[in-house]
């Protein structure tokens, strides 16, 4: 009988966990695998490390670990990932957005000999408009940009066999866009449409900031770029410059309409100092993702850890 490893991060949840953990198990009643279900605490600040000890006094099958602050949600991916055992591993939100009623077919699928069992979230209900269209342009950007393509509407929750989280847990870069990294590890891999209810309770987490943090990691991650388009602007306006200032050479040696003004010199040095800061804004962040990695600190740091009988 094989286990499966069920790896859920949660960042105040405290209305969420145990409607989600009830679903869980009554979803799990007809199938014939063991599981683990592993909670990972990202610094909530409400009472979801309390709710989380309970649970897991309660349930032998469930452990949770909390983080000493908060690390990001693909951090907290990261940290369930790093302390799985089963033969498979499931990933997703605690939230109720990720249908529990989807594990079967992942596991349907698993068992068909596919090793990533990817789903595509096709539609999430009470979605403002704004946040459809930023998403959908932020694919087709990252995709335009990168090697790597990420699937459209992708998502975190996922079924990995044992194999794959083994090659993903050498993958220990700070800045971390899981989507593409297990879009670019290979492995036999199929996609499952779904619909993405709504929030059984309280607010979504990812605010607009976290939201563009998470894309300009994608982006930074996978392509090389926007460092590219930074040299042949810088390259363009080189030329530009040049050719404008043998103009004005030209005027001021061989002819009498040379008019002393500040508008040349004004456009001129505003729009290529626009262009120098642009290009040093572009390479000054891969510079900052640079200094991170080389400092060589751990991804997160456990507080406690939530087990059966233990803690």
């Amino acid at each position: 009988m094989s286990l499966i490893s069920i790896v859920v991060p949660v960042f105040n949840e405290e209305d969420n966990i145990e409607n989600f953990y009830r679903e869980l198990c009554h979803v799990w009643v007809p199938l014939t695998h063991e599981f683990e279900l592993i909670f990972v605490d990202d610094g909530s600040s409400d009472a979801t490390p309390i709710l989380l000890e309970r649970l897991s006094q309660q349930d032998s099958r469930v452990s949770a670990l909390i983080l000493a602050r908060n690390f990001g949600h693909q951090i907290a991916l990261t940290c369930g990932l790093d302390h799985t055992s089963g033969d498979a591993v499931i990933t997703m939100d605690g939230d109720m957005q990720h249908p529990p009623e989807l594990l079967p077919t992942l596991i349907k699928q698993w068992e068909n000999g596919f090793e990533v069992v990817q789903t595509i979230r096709k539609n999430t209900e009470g979605v403002s408009r704004l946040k459809k269209i930023t998403s959908l342009l932020f694919y087709k950007m990252i995709n335009a940009m990168s090697k790597v393509r990420v699937q459209e509407g992708g998502s975190d929750f996922r079924l990995m066999d044992k194999r794959v989280v083994e090659s993903f847990r050498c993958f220990r870069e700070r800045a971390r866009f899981i989507r593409g990294m297990i879009g670019a590890i290979g492995y036999r891999q199929v996609q499952i449409d779904f619909v993405a209810p709504r929030r059984f309770a309280g607010k979504s987490k990812f605010s607009l900031k976290k939201m563009l943090h998470f894309a300009l990691d994608g982006i930074t991650a996978y392509s090389k770029l926007p460092l590219r388009v930074a040299f042949y602007i810088g390259l363009l306006f080189s030329f530009l410059s040049f050719t404008l200032t043998m103009h004005l050479v030209y005027i001021k040696m061989f002819t009498e309409e040379a008019v002393p003004g500040w508008t040349t010199a004004s456009v001129s040095i505003s729009l290529l100092g626009g262009i120098q800061l642009l290009g040093l804004g572009i390479i000054g962040e891969y510079v900052g993702r640079i200094f991170e990695e080389v400092k060589q600190r751990p991804l997160y740091w456990i507080r406690d850890e939530y087990k059966s009988g233990k803690k």
